[in-house]
């Protein structure tokens, strides 16, 4: 592997310290900030991402979940150098890598998560779709606005080629692999967020901060893997053996969805607001107002302060959601079940009308405002394929050859499938608990002949009133 020599890399990847900014983050340690990136820092439509949960409304079960999108974003920048720095260090020269590819990697990272809304993904993927006019709306796209909108307002001096390859490198999804890949230099693509492989420093960063936040252990080390990886063909590639580190990235991430990001108590808590922004929509025009960069900017978690403390009459059915939220009197979680693996592909997600059809004559008639689901899909980044089969894995630094790996070619212990589908389902009301029951296992019995449940709903439960 070509090195870059001493001088080259130092030209590129030297800074004047009287121009920097530090902040000495919990994760990172001293994160240093050139002034074009405060530029960007020092806007309040960035400064607006102190006020986003990292992880939305989980801290309502996990306490110490409060770390916001602002520290995230500082974490992903500082990564995203530190790993440009280092494919500078070992193949600056062979790869042609100048100042504006790393000075662009860095902004994308900064700036990722600029439009990302309040509640973390309950406001794209549950809000917005199950809102008025139920639109498709995703944080990525949202970002690219955000960004011009930011350097329009503040009048920021940057190159149009440079800010156009940040747009991309934020958007880089898996969909656009193929426009990705056709690109001079598209390895620079696989660092913010890698559409091909899925290995971004965005998921190093939160990985390790949401784990310590909520008090759990990670024994994932992203560093590994930045100090070992290399760019060949155009794209980054990784030692064969640390395969099983990989393997953990993803692992650890699968965990994290099934015991924080998707607990049953959040996702209670979860559609409970999703229900209170609905009902105060026709008021507070959330939908609109998350169309337009000028009017989006100032939406935050402060939301719900905002319903809670208005005397509008017409909020008050969202008041009380809330409120509810605050006194503990949530949504009662009534059973769940896992989607049989072969039915997985096929599988249509459940809806309210699906359970309140499957009841029987009994002392309540159930409505579609009587329950909730939560049709929770947890897998290792790339639906039922496994994403490890996307990665080129390299022997040594002497080798040249890249090479797919098959997981019982490393150990099989390894997983055969890669998705889990849960449906969960709720009762809105705690005196409906058992109609709400009996109601999901007819619905299991009629669709699968069995109940796929572990267990029945507990009686006590049952009889809360």
């Amino acid at each position: 592997m070509e090195h870059a020599s001493g001088s080259d890399v130092w030209e590129l990847i030297s800074k004047d310290r009287r121009s920097l900014k530090h902040v000495h983050d919990n994760v990172h340690g001293n994160i240093y900030l050139e002034p074009l990136f405060l530029k960007f820092i020092d806007t309040e439509q960035f400064q607006r991402l102190r006020d986003l949960k990292q992880l939305g409304l989980t801290h309502m079960v996990y306490p110490g979940a409060v770390h916001s999108r602002f520290e995230h974003s500082l974490g992903v920048y500082w990564l995203a150098g530190e790993a440009i720095n280092k494919i500078t260090a070992y193949q600056g020269l062979e790869l042609g890598i100048d100042r504006d590819d790393i000075q662009t990697i860095k902004l994308a990272g900064l700036l990722h998560d600029v439009g990302h809304g309040p509640f973390s993904h309950l406001f794209e993927h549950e809000f917005m779709r199950l809102g008025p006019g139920g639109h498709i709306w995703s944080h990525e796209d949202m970002s690219v606005e955000m960004i011009q909108y930011i350097v329009d307002t503040h009048h920021i001096d940057i190159d149009p080629v440079t800010l156009k390859r940040v747009k991309e490198m934020i958007t880089a999804s898996p969909e656009n692999v193929s426009k990705i890949s056709a690109k001079p230099k598209s390895f620079l693509y696989d660092i913010v967020a890698n559409g091909r492989t899925g290995i971004d420093v965005d998921k190093f960063d939160y990985i390790v901060r949401d784990s310590r936040a909520c008090g759990l252990g990670c024994n994932f080390q992203f560093e590994r893997l930045m100090e070992t990886m290399r760019v060949m063909g155009n794209e980054i590639c990784y030692r064969a053996k640390d395969y099983l580190t990989i393997h953990k990235l993803f692992a650890t991430r699968a965990d994290l969805h099934r015991t924080v990001y998707s607990h049953a108590k959040v996702k209670a808590i979860e559609l409970m607001v999703v229900d209170a922004l609905i009902k105060a929509d026709s008021y507070l025009n959330i939908v609109t107002r998350a169309q337009r960069p000028s009017l989006f900017w100032k939406l935050d978690d402060s939301i719900l302060k905002i319903i809670e403390s208005t005397s509008r009459q017409e909020l008050k059915d969202a008041q009380n959601l809330i409120q509810r939220i605050r006194r503990r009197d949530l949504y009662q979680f009534c059973n769940e079940f896992s989607v049989p693996k072969e039915e997985i592909d096929y599988f249509k997600e459940i809806t309210p009308q699906d359970i309140i059809c499957s009841q029987k004559a009994g002392r309540f008639t159930l409505t579609e405002e009587d329950v909730a689901v939560s049709n929770v899909k947890i897998d290792l980044t790339r639906g039922t394929d496994n994403p490890l089969q996307s990665i080129k894995f390299f022997k040594d630094y002497e080798s040249n050859e890249t090479f797919s790996i098959q997981d019982d070619r490393i150990s099989h212990l390894l997983p055969a499938f890669y998705q889990d589908r849960i449906v969960r389902v709720y009762s809105k009301k705690p005196e409906l608990v058992e109609a709400v029951s009996e109601a999901f296992e007819n619905f299991q019995l009629k669709t699968y002949g069995m109940k796929k449940q572990v267990h029945e709903t507990p009686e006590k439960k049952k009889r809360r009133r």
